[in-house]
């Protein structure tokens, strides 16, 4: 052994050492790390899980998911690997795979024939075997699905949205190749289970069209110029909507013309830059991006970037001095160009701090000069704000801007070549200088259509189909809660620093991930938004969620989520992914953004954060409140922002559900004034204790605590003294990046003084062997590394309640088993457990006697 671990790779960072430590692909042995035992067995043993009481039940229990992705290739493993892969799933307490991605590719790395319109047999019985072997080890399946493949024989066009999103809701030959691959799929019998999916028991989940929406693709922009083809598809219907609610033009145009507003005075001090930059206009430079202003002969300003910054908002152009009123519309307009295609952000926002946006567009500049016109409502008023081209830092290119003016009005009622029955369709660039009828008439016509495709294809599948499976729709954001709230679950998706791309989308080379943790973020990083969707009444579950590799703070991912969650009162959570690769499945390192099975932080975390929230050892909220929305109320909030709207727009502090549950209590009906209440919760910048006292998200330094009769946590900065949680003590100790998670989880006993095991984590930094990062360390491009993965030994001194002579304690290798026995010293009536680097591992077993 000695000499084994001689040959082995070791890295030193700043003088700390890290070593070797790969979790097998295919272990699925016994021992503390082992929670297979929380999985009934077989999937569905108690026939189908049911939504009931806004829940989810299995065999009349409460039955809670935590679930991974598998992804293109990787749904498609041998049947030996699908064995293997299904127990250490399993062993980790993984209890469903949403099956996802499956339809982009052709066979071997999806289940298309080469028409993308039949099933390969191949492919399918790879699936069917899968899905065999995940049902045996008591894991259920979730099956996507449209995700990803584009329509064959339909017409593109530039700008258009990803694999026809938004329009595969109301393009009646697209929802039709929707129903025949739904038809394929899920009457299928399953040789091995010798069931059509449609009748198994062990498929908990059907989803009918990932992050897609009507009203959200249109929100974007994608849809404005689409091909006669769908634009007059999406015409005839807008056409029938208005004859049915206006019965002559007369009162179309009464109705439309309230609140027409002509365009008033200039805003702005200067809109030719006629005196450069520097007193009216200002070049802002951050962070070393570098950028030169000079002027056009016949009027402009040119903008060479000659160094980009880390972020794109690094390099912007601004004008202050402007009051915006809330209650008002506004009409900027301006001609621009850049040297390449080039995305921008035009903002309009606060001039001093905190800098917030009142408004902002995305739009694409050509190579030639082009005219732009956008109408908007602020979302505040402002009596110190600027107008603001952003993101020009994200690459070193030459821009120019010409003939900016900002005016107020710019509004328009019905015109004069409109008439009903050629009613052309808005498009969302011209949205905001409609008035507030014609607009809310728009919004009404998309909510109703995209209503429509959710319900009618949630009928096909169980009408039609027979499914008696539970159905899904979209997440939550992609499409607004109360539609989804129509079918069987509501579903929501998120990512803690997702890749950034500056130049090209998904380019290998050329990204970075901000390197910093959660815990740091004083307004709560992305669990405050996931909890804010939540509806009353609605099973509610997290399809997609991770925290980007290589981000070196990665073991904080599942256990923040899945704590909170329990708090909440979640259903499920899935991680994003599992893996996404075809036959690989031992690779020994991180291979990428998202993928788990191989990172070892991530996994190595699972069994305590499944306990957490699985099996139940945090406390679901005391208080829950209930924040009634109205059909009518949930369209004007789509009104004002597309379906990315929360329950923070309806008076909900943003940090609430740290503290206690809300929920946005949706209905047909209208709310009563007397019904609108406001729930601020806790202040940013302070300790949030949840009102179970369980939990407390100490934003004030960086640190997270989970203090339940069976788990506890400590996760975040170094604080440098002991933290106790209740009679359990974790003092961690100083070490690569000061910070770490230590997590103890009482495996046996009820509480951490009965006899058992416990199961200790302690997680910092890992990597790959040769992984290369860039000088900001926020990237490592192309250079991932090979294996073996490296890990980081955490020191920390923890004292259980429980004398020195009723405990044993032993470090733990990549198995989970025991490898070496620690010294235990009394402390008190208890006993004190040091662990460090130099038992290299980052868990431990703890066992106490009677």
């Amino acid at each position: 052994m000695a000499l084994l671990l001689a040959s082995l790779p070791i890295s030193c960072i700043g003088g700390e050492p890290l070593f070797p430590f790969v979790l097998p692909w295919d272990d699925a042995s016994a021992g503390v790390a082992n929670v297979s035992g929380l999985l009934g067995k077989p999937a569905g043993g108690h026939g189908f899980v049911v939504a009931k009481d806004g829940h989810l039940f299995e065999g009349g229990k409460r039955f809670r998911i935590f679930g991974v992705n598998t992804v293109f290739g990787a749904n498609f493993p041998s049947h030996d690997d699908a064995e293997k892969i299904a127990a250490r799933m399993a062993k980790f307490g993984i209890n469903c795979v949403r099956f996802h991605h499956m339809d982009w590719h052709t066979a071997p790395d999806g289940i298309w024939n080469a028409d993308l319109k039949t099933l390969d047999p191949g492919q399918l019985d790879k699936v069917d075997y899968f899905i065999a072997q995940l049902k045996k080890n008591g894991i259920y399946a979730d099956l996507n699905l449209h995700v990803s493949r584009t329509y064959p024989g339909m017409p593109s066009w530039e700008g258009a949205p990803s694999f026809f999103k938004g329009v595969d809701l109301f393009y009646p030959p697209m929802i039709e190749m929707q129903h025949d691959y739904a038809r394929q799929l899920l009457t299928h019998v399953n040789p091995y289970t010798k069931t059509a999916y449609v009748d198994e028991p062990a498929v908990a989940f059907i989803e009918i069209n990932n992050e897609n929406g009507l009203i959200c693709e249109w929100w974007g922009g994608s849809l404005d110029n689409m091909p006669d083809a769908f634009r007059k598809e999406l015409e005839k219907p807008w056409n029938q909507w208005l004859k049915a609610k206006y019965p002559s033009e007369e009162s179309l145009r009464k109705a439309w013309n309230v609140g027409e507003e002509p365009l008033g005075v200039e805003m702005l001090k200067e809109g030719a830059f006629e005196s450069g930059t520097g007193k009216v206009w200002n070049l802002e430079q951050h962070e070393g991006a570098k950028a030169e202003a000079t002027s056009i002969a016949d009027g402009g300003l040119r903008v060479n970037v000659t160094a980009p910054g880390k972020l794109g908002w690094h390099v912007q152009l601004s004008q202050g001095g402007i009051v915006f009123d809330k209650d008002r519309h506004y009409t900027i307009s301006f001609r621009a160009r850049a040297a390449e295609p080039r995305r921008i952000t035009v903002v309009a926002s606060q001039a001093h701090a905190p800098w917030e946006q009142i408004w902002s567009v995305n739009l694409k500049l050509t190579t030639g000069w082009k005219d732009y016109h956008f109408t908007f409502q602020p979302a505040s008023g402002d009596e110190n704000a600027r107008i603001v081209f952003s993101d020009l830092g994200a690459a070193a290119v030459e821009y120019a801007f010409a003939s900016v003016s900002l005016r107020p009005g710019g509004v328009m009622g019905l015109q004069a070549e409109e008439t009903p029955g050629t009613m052309p369709v808005f498009r969302k660039a011209d949205f905001g200088m409609r008035t507030a009828e014609a607009r809310g008439d728009w919004m009404h016509f998309l909510w109703e259509t995209e209503e429509h495709y959710w319900t009618g294809m949630s009928e096909f599948i169980k009408k039609d189909l027979k499914a008696r499976n539970l159905v899904v729709g979209t997440a939550t954001g992609f499409s607004p809660p109360p539609i989804q709230a129509k079918l069987d679950i509501v579903d929501v998706h998120a990512y803690w620093q997702h890749p950034h791309f500056p130049h090209k989308s998904w380019d290998p080379a050329d990204w970075y991930v901000p390197n910093i943790p959660m815990t740091d973020a004083p307004d709560g990083g992305t669990i405050p938004e996931l909890m804010l969707r939540r509806v009353a009444g609605k099973p509610y579950i997290c399809t997609e969620y991770n925290a980007a590799a290589p981000n070196t703070y990665n073991a904080e991912t599942f256990l923040l989520l899945n704590a909170y969650a329990a708090l909440n009162d979640w259903d499920g959570i899935f991680a994003f992914a599992y893996s996404h690769r075809r036959d690989d499945w031992g690779s020994r390192h991180i291979t990428g953004f998202f993928d788990i099975d191989q990172h070892p932080l991530k996994m190595a975390t699972l069994p305590a954060a499944v306990a957490m929230f699985v099996r139940g050892d945090v406390s679901r909220a005391v208080t829950v409140e209930k924040i009634p929305v109205s059909r009518e109320a949930a369209i004007g909030q789509s009104v004002l922002g597309g379906s990315w709207w929360t329950s923070q727009a309806l008076g909900v502090g943003k940090l609430f559900p740290f503290q206690s549950m809300a929920q946005m209590d949706v209905s047909d009906a209208p709310s009563p004034a007397s019904a609108v209440k406001k729930f601020p919760g806790p202040d940013a910048g302070k300790a949030i204790v949840s009102d179970t006292g369980e939990l407390v998200w100490g934003a004030d330094n960086g640190t997270v605590t989970v203090n339940s009769p069976r788990s506890k946590a400590f996760i975040g900065r170094v604080t440098g003294k002991p933290v106790v949680l209740g009679d359990v003590t974790i003092d961690l100790q100083p070490n690569m990046q000061n910070w770490g998670a230590v997590t103890l989880t009482a495996m046996d006993g009820v509480d951490f003084k009965a006899p058992g095991r416990i199961l200790v984590t302690a997680t910092g930094y890992a990597e790959s062997t040769g992984m290369k990062w860039n000088a900001a360390k926020n990237s490592v491009g192309r250079n991932w590394g090979a294996a073996p993965s490296l890990v980081e030994g955490i020191a920390a001194k923890i004292t259980l309640p429980v004398p020195a002579s009723r405990l044993k304690a032993w470090a733990l290798d990549e198995r989970g088993q025991r490898k070496g026995e620690l010294k235990i010293e009394p402390a008190g009536t208890g006993s004190l457990i040091v662990i460090g680097p130099q038992y290299q591992t980052f868990w431990y077993e703890v066992e106490a006697g009677r």
